[in-house]
């Protein structure tokens, strides 16, 4: 964003590893609101509640919105600190007995035989336009006829901080659309308006949006 220093090439590459994210959850404040995301909240309102992943879960703002509306979640991470803070902010929140945690990186996610009624996923930016291959990783932990959600930064000029490496890991709704199986249906591919405050400044951004539904 706008505020703060221009970050480097080195610092970009730190931010796509876990020690990155490691150094940044180790700190005291928290990084991220806690609120959920509004996409998750737009999608699976609708939905009936049954077990979920949660890829990327960071300190656990979208697995305790899960959890509180019903569903069993498993909130899964790369960094070790960051699924410790999340699970601190779970047990905080009453809703430890419905979650429980995995760390995994999605660049190498593997359902491992697990599934779930819906796998969802928010701002992850893997390096190099990757997520694509994500998204079909994350398609194989899916039940039939569960549902995958897929949200992420939409390239935009407001991101003033990020370095070339970031800008490319940002993509558009229809650049996942290959990474969805023969047997997913594409329910909503769209890039959706959304106004967000970081570091106190106010600005529209688009939030890419995929939901598909793996067929029974």
């Amino acid at each position: 964003m706008r505020h703060g220093h221009q970050l480097t090439e080195d610092e970009a590459a730190a931010m796509f590893e876990p020690g990155g994210w490691d150094e940044r959850y180790a700190g005291p404040e928290k990084i991220w609101s806690g609120n959920a995301n509004a996409q998750l909240v737009a999608e699976v309102t609708r939905l009936a509640p049954g077990t979920a992943l949660d890829v990327g879960c960071g300190e656990g703002g979208d697995v305790i919105w899960l959890a509180r509306h019903g569903w069993t979640v498993t909130g899964a991470d790369f960094s070790a600190i960051g699924l410790a803070r999340a699970a601190r902010h779970a047990e905080q929140a009453g809703v430890a007995d419905r979650v429980d945690w995995w760390q995994v990186d999605a660049r190498t996610f593997a359902a491992g035989g697990r599934s779930y009624d819906l796998v969802t996923c928010h701002f992850l930016h893997p390096p190099d336009g990757a997520m694509a291959q994500v998204t079909r990783r994350l398609a194989g932990a899916v039940a039939p006829g569960g549902h995958l959600l897929v949200v992420g930064h939409a390239p935009s000029e407001v991101f003033t901080r990020l370095t070339e490496s970031h800008r490319r890991a940002m993509f558009v709704a229809e650049q996942l659309r290959p990474g969805l199986p023969d047997d997913f249906e594409a329910l909503v591919v769209e890039q959706r308006p959304r106004t967000m405050t970081r570091d106190g400044e106010t600005v529209d951004v688009e939030d890419s949006t995929l939901l598909a539904r793996r067929r029974a």
